[in-house]
């Protein structure tokens, strides 16, 4: 492959985008960028995940950085020369350019490998569903590194170009999507009395989760529970219906409080359906645990972020966005942090978001003087023993 400056590999990215657990042209596009790299062991991980190694051979810390590559099912609306080829889809959460920051630290780990311990890039499928990282965090090779930390980044409109932001304990929400399926007795719209018709019921369970979410007091932190689709029947005025089906989207910034938000929400469900004689059967869809930072984790970004000599925002509250980085830090001392992409920039998800391109050194910079901070810190730790 040509040489190609950091910019435009980003942009290629943005004009191939690809879903969740369909990237087989972005994988492959980024494989032919690395190996030529010589990295010392690759991991694969399912068809799209990849974790490419530099490896001292000797003793020390492992130090894992991740990068998203999916995009999102949404048209791009943008009128640049890069817009996505890829018609209803586009890398408008930025993935692209995180896979371009990691690609640029993979570029310096080849001319300036590790001396002690290992350091292992991850390039990850499937954040936006909450697939991508528990796959990995299923892999037994991905475990066998023992990793000592985890660093992971996302670009965040609304705030200063560069400023890094902060913030120990959770940083990003927890999340669950809810499907469920009422099933009452279809019948003749003349003789309502011989069937059952959800409808009661589904307007009791929005009433009562709605109360529900209204229960501060009965929560650490903010909860929230987003009703998102109802459907009962059809444009059949003769015919009472008998089969319902809700969805629902539950939040919480502690895990603690999504495990409460979701055991009351089915024992409303549950009595609710019990008293109007529905069979019921509902799923959790698209589940992300809030992303929580290990308070060593954050001084190390903060100390990078000092020598770097960038502007840090210490955060007084979580994100309420998910992130499928919450399932690294369950077992992996965690570091993730927020750069602001802009005040006026468009939001995530919006059709006419593109990743600031400057923010690509930015975030180089920031895991390379982790790498450094970090191995260093720790093989002094070992001499010194």
């Amino acid at each position: 492959m040509m040489s190609l400056s950091l910019k435009e590999i980003r942009q290629h990215l943005h004009q191939h985008p690809e879903l969740s657990s369909q990237e087989f042209e972005t994988i492959g596009y980024i494989e032919n960028l690395i190996e030529p790299l010589n990295p010392n062991h690759c991991i694969r991980i399912g068809a799209f995940s990849r974790v490419y190694v530099f490896d001292s051979g000797k003793p020390g810390p492992c130090l894992v950085f991740r990068a998203d590559i999916d995009a999102l099912p949404i048209q791009e609306e943008n009128n640049i020369s890069y817009k996505s080829k890829e018609k209803g889809v586009a890398h408008l959460c930025g993935h692209d350019g995180h896979s371009t920051i990691l690609i640029g630290l993979a570029q310096r780990m080849a001319k300036n490998r590790p001396s002690h311990g290992k350091v292992a890039l991850l390039f990850q499928s499937a954040e936006e569903t909450g697939e991508g990282a528990k796959k990995v965090m299923e892999n037994d090779e991905f475990l066998a590194l023992e990793a000592d930390f985890i660093f992971g980044l996302h670009n965040i409109p609304g705030y200063p170009l560069n400023e890094v932001l902060l913030k120990t304990g959770s940083f990003t929400a927890a999340s669950r999507g809810m499907k469920l399926k009422l099933q009452g007795k279809t019948c003749h719209a003349a003789e309502p009395e011989n069937g059952i018709n959800p409808a009661l019921a589904m307007a009791e369970i929005t009433r009562e989760l709605h109360e529900l979410s209204q229960q501060k007091s009965t929560f650490k932190n903010l909860t929230l529970l987003t009703f998102i689709y109802s459907r009962l029947g059809e444009m059949a005025f003769g015919t009472s219906p008998g089969n319902a089906e809700m969805g629902f989207t539950l939040r919480a910034f502690e895990n603690e409080d999504m495990k409460l938000l979701c055991n009351n929400t089915e024992k409303i469900i549950h009595d609710t359906c019990l008293k109007h004689n529905l069979q019921f059967d509902f799923e959790y869809l698209e589940e992300f645990p809030a992303t929580v930072n290990d308070v060593e984790a954050i001084q190390h970004i903060e100390e990078a972020a000092l020598q770097q000599q960038l502007k840090i925002n210490h955060l007084h509250q979580s994100m309420r966005w998910s992130e499928d980085f919450g399932y690294y830090n369950q077992k992996i001392r965690g570091g993730f942090f927020g750069l602001g992409a802009g005040e006026d920039h468009p939001d995530l998800h919006h059709f006419n978001y593109d990743f600031p391109d400057e923010l690509i050194e930015t975030g180089i910079g920031l895991f390379e003087e982790i790498y450094h901070m970090v191995l260093n810190k720790k093989v002094s730790n070992l001499t010194d023993e």
